[in-house]
């Protein structure tokens, strides 16, 4: 019997933090910036969530879904539980978050959120969170979860916890990053 091959992979120590709201926050959301607005995609495409994924993710080692097959993020993609909501400035796209709704635990998870690189120091980061909070209490659900990485940009921790979730748990995890997609591990993950 002949012994599948394995994949290269480099490996990267992360120490992930799990967030929660228990509640929706009570103060007025700050407006988006002029020029800005949301959408939910109705179906998005492979294509456009693997730009919108690999831009937001590609300086913090955002692997997962790049490692996913196509098939499987189509039917990802599809599923009524997931939503995909875009931040356009100016017209362009700014950012993005993934919504989903897990039903059963009666929670809607924030599953990836962030800004694209040319958006990121504008000002528009807390009210973009808001936006995904409130999507997120719009699902009718009884709390919101979210969780964000030592590989994360560094203000990520902070901004969810003034937006008002709290520290659940922090675990180290080791990530086996496969070779093959050409990211940079940072020297300070390597494991």
């Amino acid at each position: 019997m002949a012994l599948a091959a394995v994949e290269p992979v480099i490996r990267a120590a992360v120490e992930v933090t799990f967030l929660r709201m228990a509640a929706r926050p009570a103060e007025p959301a700050p407006a988006l910036p002029a020029g800005a607005r949301l959408e939910r995609v109705a179906h998005c495409t492979v294509p456009f969530y693997r730009y919108l994924y690999n831009t937001v993710g590609g300086e913090y080692l955002w692997w997962l879904r790049r490692a996913t097959p196509d098939a499987e993020l189509a039917a990802i993609l599809a599923d009524p539980h997931v939503a995909i909501h875009v931040l356009y400035l100016e017209g362009a796209p700014a950012g993005f978050f993934e919504l989903e709704r897990r039903p059963s635990l009666g929670t809607t998870n924030i599953a990836y959120f962030g800004l694209l690189p040319h958006a990121v120091g504008r000002g528009m980061g807390r009210a973009f969170l808001r936006a995904a909070v409130d999507a997120a209490w719009a699902t009718g659900c009884g709390a919101v979860t979210v969780n964000t990485c030592t590989a994360d940009h560094p203000r990520a921790l902070p901004n969810y916890l003034a937006a008002g979730f709290l520290r659940l748990r922090a675990v180290r995890e080791v990530w086996p990053v496969p070779v093959r997609l050409g990211l940079t591990v940072p020297e300070r993950l390597l494991a």
